[in-house]
């Protein structure tokens, strides 16, 4: 089962919001939550099948309470975006309220509630940032009626700042608390009524705020997955399948069950070769008292494995076969023009091949869940999961029940990048808790979480460029191969998808009269899954420092280089050139066009926020590249250099980005400043490798994520101001960050890159 996702498939546009009061029923469970007062709904409705209007329940709820207190119920998962904080800052902006006295509450997962909870590919701003806002004007709307009422003036006259309505000719003012009676005998106003703020009158929206959660966080009080327990809980550690399709022939649980606090062996059953997204793995779960004893456990069992069809794979056979089907011809993807014709019209020719590895998420909080199974059939759960209601279709399935009877609490996570979304660990915590009618949390350990993982899959991409006799790039061939997402589930996915091939590839926004770019065939022989900027990974990196290595040859500056290539300020839909759909990553090409322009603008100002001639002059090395990816533009300068030891070091790193309107900036910062330093892992030192089928990465030793001293010591983020609509953050960091490194590496060390991670094979 996949989860549409704005990558993959349309989503379905919000075309309004409609603000409304619960009924009595609603409102009755809903203030169990938070609590009494004046309660709104906030209810998006979205755009059906042939324009038909297709309405879900409330994604947010807005509570007003006698203390003056505004408790907002936030429904995307909190994993250090700052989401959980953004959205509910947005609603509270427009209210008026006092931000110092905004609680916010994590809803659970339910889409008959709550809408789309889905906390994945850079989409909750663009979704929910306008319905926020008209539901914060809904309420200052009402606010204001009610104030005006109070005082016998016109209402027209009344504004709301700081938690309190006021009149601004008469100087009186009242508390939003004060007037909760009064707002409860109201009706909510005619959406055509609602006049919101203009931008710069905002306080939070375009500025620094602090996440929620920050003080708790930081004082180790925040609660994760693994910090929940219950009375009478068990631990369980699980023993997986070493190789996909794995199934246990045979197993001894006598040596497990003499370690002091182990309880029992549980079987947990597969779902063979193709194992989907949401489904377990096959294993045996060791539950104890104490995850120590767990862990002791699982050490002394022993199993007598069949190891399936996947047992002779080997990721470098494939990638070798993954090159060698790139020389012949593949499945059109987009074409535009004859590069027969312009290859075969002379000049000059570039071709290169380029490898990436696997990567697993290695997020720094293993995934966990804790599950009760009660007694009148129901079950709760408690996870860090980015999607929720994944969670609880996937839970009810396994366990056959109706989802009803499902509840997922959501924790904080410690670290998605897109792991997270994926249920499996939560269905495995459901399905021992129902086994032995106990709470169970499902432990990973660092071991379990590399060897298990939902990787961003290996890749080779083969690219062919002509430079006619005067030097004009007129040909683009790209050919890229990789196991598809789809693959997971489905034997027969052997071609990346629209989606994937969408993520940097078909998207070429270059002005090549020639292009046809082509996939090759690739079976998934481990499960795939969408790391953080997905697929834009490998396509930026083969893309950006083939631009550059063109730029030299031409001997022409490469941020000069992109500019022109850029040509002419347009915006583009590839509508004509699709062999097959262009998601846009679910947003309509009319709404979010390819912007040659702003793509232009934050190259030239990170160019000059960089001072990219004036340290290049300097004698300093840097290098550059620009992506679009999730619907934002990034350009990135990285400079480099080597210490007294020889020892790489990246002194400064400059991103500029146009993501719309800047809602967070303070996120903004952090989300490039992380981005940054995940990218410098990817591309120096991260790499999972496949032998017999199994992954032979252990722990961080093996598969290194960046240490303090590799780590960029200066990252700046350079926001471009907007007015358009905004758009994500989390993921467009990554892509153009590992090109740009390459392309100063080059410049330091006098030798292009062709596969990642860069220290293997670099002198």
């Amino acid at each position: 089962m996949l989860p549409k996702l704005p990558f993959f498939s349309k989503k379905e546009p919000i075309d309004k919001s409609r603000v409304y009061l619960p009924d009595r029923r609603e409102f009755l469970k809903i203030s169990s939550l938070i609590g009494g007062g004046f309660l709104l709904g906030v209810n998006f409705q979205c755009a059906g099948p042939k324009g038909e209007t297709r309405t879900f329940a409330p994604n947010a709820y807005l509570r007003i309470a006698s203390d003056n207190t505004v408790t907002i119920i936030a429904h995307r998962s909190e994993m250090g975006t700052g989401i959980r904080t953004t959205l509910p800052m947005v609603l509270a902006d427009e209210l008026g309220a006092d931000w110092k006295a905004v609680r916010i509450e994590q809803a659970v997962g339910d889409e008959a509630t709550y809408g789309d909870q889905n906390t994945d590919g850079s989409y909750s701003i663009r979704m929910f940032f306008e319905p926020m806002r008209r539901a914060g004007a809904t309420a200052r709307h009402m606010l204001r009626q009610a104030a005006a009422e109070q005082w016998d003036l016109d209402v027209s006259g009344c504004d709301t700042r700081d938690g309190m309505v006021i009149h601004e000719s008469s100087g009186q003012q009242i508390p939003f608390g004060d007037l909760v009676e009064r707002l409860q005998q109201l009706s909510i106003p005619e959406e055509e009524s609602l006049t919101l703020r203009s931008l710069s009158d905002y306080t939070l929206v375009g500025k620094d705020v602090p996440i929620y959660d920050i003080q708790e966080i930081t004082q180790g009080k925040a609660r994760f997955g693994a910090d929940l327990d219950l009375p009478g809980q068990q631990i369980a550690v699980i023993l997986r399948s070493p190789v996909v399709g794995a199934t246990i022939r045979s197993y001894n649980e006598e040596k497990a069950l003499q370690v002091p606090g182990v309880t029992q062996v549980i079987k947990i059953a597969g779902n063979g070769l193709h194992p989907g997204l949401n489904k377990p793995l096959e294993g045996l779960a060791v539950l104890a008292d104490h995850t120590w004893a767990a862990m002791k456990g699982r050490e002394a069992l022993e199993v007598d494995w069949d190891l399936g069809d996947n047992r002779d794979y080997q990721c470098a056979t494939q990638m070798e076969a993954m090159i060698a089907s790139t020389q012949q011809e593949g499945r059109l993807r987009r074409e535009k023009g004859s590069i027969k014709t312009a290859f075969a019209g002379g000049g000059k020719t570039f071709e290169n091949t380029y490898r990436a590895p696997y990567y697993a998420h290695a997020t720094i909080e293993p995934p966990a869940a804790l599950a009760d199974y009660k007694d009148d059939g129901s079950i709760v759960i408690w996870a860090p999961t980015q999607h929720p209601q994944w969670a609880r279709d996937s839970v009810a399935e396994a366990l056959d029940m109706d989802v009803s009877r499902v509840t997922v609490h959501v924790t904080l996570l410690g670290g998605g990048f897109g792991r997270k979304s994926k249920p499996d660990f939560v269905v495995e915590a459901a399905l021992l808790s129902k086994a032995i009618q106990k709470p169970v949390r499902v432990q990973w350990t660092r071991e379990d979480d590399l060897h298990h993982d939902f990787y961003h899959s290996h890749s080779a991409q083969r690219i062919k460029a002509q430079l006619d006799g005067s030097g004009k790039l007129v040909a683009w061939n790209h050919h890229t191969v990789f196991p598809a997402i789809g693959g997971t589930s489905n034997a027969e996915e052997l071609h990346p998808s629209d989606g994937e091939m969408g993520l940097g590839c078909t998207d070429f926004p270059y002005d090549v009269p020639n292009i046809r770019i082509e996939s090759h065939e690739a079976r998934a022989h481990t499960r795939v899954g969408w790391l953080r900027s997905v697929s834009n990974i490998h396509h930026a990196f083969a893309i950006c420092t083939m631009l550059d290595e063109i730029a030299e040859d031409r001997r022409m500056d490469p941020v000069d280089y992109v500019l022109s290539l850029l040509g002419e300020d347009r915006k583009l839909s590839f509508a004509e050139e699709m062999k097959g759909s262009y998601p846009n990553y679910g947003e309509a090409i009319e709404e979010y066009p390819w912007d040659t322009a702003r793509m232009k603008a934050v190259i030239r100002r990170v160019a000059a926020e960089a001072g990219w001639e004036e340290a290049i002059n300097q004698g300093k090395t840097l290098g550059f590249a620009a992506h679009k990816s999730f619907l934002t533009y990034v350009a990135c300068v990285v400079e480099v250099a080597e210490d007294a030891s020889g020892n790489l070091i990246i002194p400064e790193v400059h991103y500029a980005v146009d993501c719309g309107i800047p809602v967070n900036t303070d996120r903004i910062r952090s989300q490039f400043e992380g981005g940054a330093q995940f990218a410098t892992s990817l591309a120096l030192s991260s790499a999972i490798r496949f032998e017999n089928g199994q992954v032979i990465q252990n722990n961080f030793d093996g598969y290194q994520i960046i240490r303090m001293p590799e780590a960029p010591k200066k990252i700046y983020t350079h926001i471009i101001e907007s007015t358009e609509k905004p758009t994500g953050v989390g993921e467009p960091p990554v892509p153009p960050f590992i090109p740009a490194l390459c392309n100063a590496l080059y410049k330091l060390k006098g030798k292009r890159i062709y596969e990642l991670p860069i220290k293997e094979g670099f002198a």
